[in-house]
């Protein structure tokens, strides 16, 4: 289910930017949003859920101004099915993957792993697709000593870990960079995996087509990439 957060309150005449974001990017959304509103005035009600879900609801006819997914495939394809606005499609971060382990601590091989270990869906997930691509590829997909619980997406994921459902979990790095969480965190190398190259594009149906570009280019500014990398993502 979607989560929709207002940002506090503008002058009558400002505009309301609906911005669907996936859901490892949401944090760090909610601060940019936060600076633009202070430059410009305008709000920004944010809906987050996985890539895949925020696609099918835009499909389906939600009215978001602006998505940002968590990879490039479905941007590509509302671009393909004359969703979005011509040539608005970009890429305004990279994802990392990171393990985050609150159990005892374990090596980097996957196959020596036991127990349960949350991952985002891979079906609706770019971080999911990511990390079965990755124990795929270290032999240890479908392995009998490894329990996957799987997140609708990867705040969720990151949360199974969080409350003890799993006591580990292959989680977007930003996430814990920002939240400083105890235990053991890797940062997977960043060739050992498909890139997660995150996008965004501005929708053909968008209600605010002038305030949805104004903030598409914020996002490539200088002060909101600056703000981006901090949180963990890789630079575009």
């Amino acid at each position: 289910m979607a989560v929709v957060t207002l940002f506090s309150l503008s002058p009558a005449n400002a505009a309301t930017l609906k911005v669907a974001v996936a859901a490892n990017f949401k944090p760090t959304l909610e601060q940019l949003a936060t600076q633009f509103q202070q430059q410009t005035g305008d709000q920004v009600a944010i809906s987050s859920a996985s890539s895949g879900v925020l696609y099918q609801q835009i499909v389906n006819g939600a009215p978001f101004d602006l998505f940002l997914s968590a990879d490039c495939e479905r941007p590509e394809r509302l671009e393909k099915e004359g969703r979005i606005v011509p040539n608005s499609r970009f890429t305004y971060a990279r994802g990392q993957l990171a393990l985050w382990n609150t159990g005892t601590p374990v090596g980097t091989d996957p196959k020596q792993w036991q127990g349960k270990l949350a991952i985002a869906n891979p079906r609706t997930a770019p971080y999911g697709a990511a990390a079965q691509y990755w124990l795929e590829q270290n032999g240890a997909w479908n392995i009998a000593d490894l329990t996957l619980v799987t997140g609708a997406n990867i705040a969720q994921t990151y949360q199974f870990v969080q409350t003890g459902n799993a006591p580990m979990g292959l989680v977007a790095y930003p996430n814990v960079k920002m939240a400083h969480p105890q235990g053991q965190v890797w940062l997977l190398p960043a060739d050992a995996y498909p890139a997660i190259g995150q996008q965004a594009v501005i929708l053909a149906s968008s209600s605010q087509p002038k305030v949805a570009k104004a903030f598409a280019d914020f996002l490539r500014s200088d002060a909101a990439r600056s703000l981006i990398e901090s949180h963990g993502y890789l630079a575009q």
